[in-house]
Parts: structure tokens; sequence; C-alpha cells
């Protein structure tokens, strides 16, 4: 089970507004409705989809919602994170540090600065059941990106685009307004496309003393972070989220887990684990949860869990259950 940030829950419940009774969604989750907002505090990431999916039927829909959410995060919100993220001398070490210590804040997601031919790729990579809730999130979190982007951009800045892979909410009207550009959904990923020239600017608050004083520090909480959590969870974690663009290597996941791949390889080793071993596992693992929890056809399933045919997913399903996908649902669901 993944966690994110109390931050998150506090600040969908401010933004919600009189909307809601703030103080039993507070409770309804763990929190104390007096208490102050801490970073570091966790809820499960389905305890958080759950809030937000019943905040969006008390709102009567809530379209508005994640995008409010987002646009009222602060770098300073952050703490030792936004600090690091204003004082990079330009965005593209601003993202580097966003894609080096984004699992401070949450284990669910992880995140790609991607260069391409039109642009550079900010990828948001968000594996399970592509619920409202999740998709509320993905929304936000986009929003709270571009938010802090524009914090420390020394001009106005606007994406060139903006894609979500699950369908459009019954009203965009608060989406456009806020990315300012093409929003597209239904799309093959979740991501703001940048303009390439932004990424060279220096940013606005840029500060190499503070930069020296605060890496070392976040570096250490990263390492405290990860040593709490076993290498098996870790690299499920990080597989799941890249199973959709095809089966991931070795040296892919270990840069999501910031380490090299000799590294990977040698605690791998260490612990008589097989790469292999884990990305199967992880495969059936998300196979069996779209299965169950989804109304996906089985070649999305297949998709969705790195397979490029139908046919090679039920192959490997029978391998791991002795039973087809179709079987398995049905006998599940009965």
């Amino acid at each position: 089970m993944g966690a994110v940030t109390s931050l998150f829950v506090r600040k969908v419940v401010k933004a919600a507004g009189q909307a809601i009774d703030a103080d039993a969604v507070l409770t309804s989750v763990g929190l104390d409705p007096q208490g102050d907002a801490e970073l570091g505090q966790m809820i499960s990431d389905a305890a958080y989809y759950d809030m937000l999916e019943r905040i969006a039927g008390d709102m009567g829909g809530g379209w508005a919602l994640p995008v409010q959410t987002g646009a009222s995060m602060n770098c300073d919100d952050y703490g030792a994170f936004g600090l690091a993220w204003k004082t990079a001398p330009t965005l593209r070490a601003s993202f580097a540090r966003a894609e080096r210590y984004w699992r401070l804040l949450t284990s669910v997601t992880e995140y790609e600065l991607r260069q391409e031919a039109e642009g550079a790729w900010f990828l948001l990579h968000r594996a399970g059941l592509r619920r409202l809730g999740l998709c509320m999130s993905n929304e936000a979190s986009l929003a709270s990106v571009l938010s802090i982007i524009r914090q420390v951009c020394p001009v106005p800045f606007t994406p060139l685009e903006v894609r979500f892979q699950h369908p459009a909410p019954q009203d965009v009207t608060s989406h456009e307004s806020y990315f300012g550009c093409t929003i597209e959904f239904e799309s093959d990923r979740d991501g703001l496309l940048l303009p390439a020239e932004a990424l060279t600017r220096r940013n606005k608050m840029g500060d190499e003393a503070i930069t020296r004083f605060l890496l070392p520090h976040l570096d250490a909480e990263l390492k405290r972070l990860q040593a709490e959590r076993t290498l098996t969870d870790m690299v499920h974690d990080a597989v799941a989220g890249a199973l959709s663009e095809g089966i991931p290597k070795m040296p892919a996941i270990a840069r999501r887990l910031g380490m090299s791949e000799r590294t990977l390889q040698r605690r791998l080793s260490d612990e008589g684990l097989s790469f292999q071993a884990l990305v199967d596992s992880a495969r059936r693992e998300l196979a069996e949860g779209l299965l169950l929890q989804s109304d996906y056809s089985l070649a999305e399933v297949a998709f969705l869990t790195g397979f490029s045919e139908q046919s090679a997913f039920t192959r490997a399903f029978k391998r791991w259950s002795d039973q087809t996908p179709a079987a398995y649902r049905d006998a599940q669901r009965a």
C-alpha cells in the first residue's frame, strides 16, 4: 500500500471550503482537525483517493477541485523540498531535484523529465486502477507543479500542452483557465510539455549557498525513508509505475530508485533476490488488481502490465495462476 503526505489532504479540504464538513473529512482519514499540516505525516493512498471521491460527490462532481488545490500550492508548503526547488539555479535543476526527492512526499508517484523534439515533457507516473480519486490526484499534482514553476520563473510561464490519461471531466472550464494551453484527455501520458528554453532560464530565487546546505539534509532524509522500506517493495513500486511503457530494464528502475545499476544489482544479490522475479511478481500483482477492481478489457490490462499482445499476457497469467485472466476475473467476482 502506498502513502501520500497529509499536506495534500489539508490542501484539498481547504480548497473545498464550505461545501464540505472539513472536520469530519479530516477525522475520517485519521487527522486531527485542529492539528497543523505536517509534511512527514502520511496517510494511505487508498484513503486519499476515497476522500477525494467523497468530496467530489458532496460537491456534485467537484470538477474544479483538483485544479484549485494544485493552484493553491506554494513552494514554502513543501518545507525543505520546496526550498530546494526554488533555490536551484535553473528550472532544469529544480526538476532534477523533484525526480530525486519527491518520494519524501509520496511513495505512489514517480516523476520524469523527458526531452523530446517538441520540448521537454514533465511526466507523472502513477500505478494503479484509474479510479476517480487517482485521476483527481493526477490533475492536482500537475496543477501544483505548474504553480511552483510559476513561482520560480522570472517571466510569466505557460506550458505548451497538458495531457491526462483519463477521460475529460464534465466541466473543464477551470482547467482551461488555469493551464492556459491545449489540454488533451484520454492521452498516452500524464504530463506538462515545457518549452526547452525555459529549462535553462535562471530561477529568480536560485541560491548556491542554501543548496549546499539543503541537499545533504534531503539525501539523509531520503536514505532514512528507503531504509524503512524493503528493497522488494521499492522495486515493485518502481516497476509497476513503468509497466504501461513496456517491460522496464534494471538501469531504468535503478534511476527511479536514485541509485546506480551496479548498486541495485549488488543489493539484490545481497538479499538473494532476482530482478526478473520481482518484475514478474509486480506484473502479476498489478494484473490481478486490474482484473478484480476494474472493467478494463483483457487487451487493456495486457497493455497496462507491459505486454504488447493479449495472447502473451494470457500465457503469462496462466503460468502465474494456472487459469486464464478471464477465468480468474469470473471466479473472483463470483
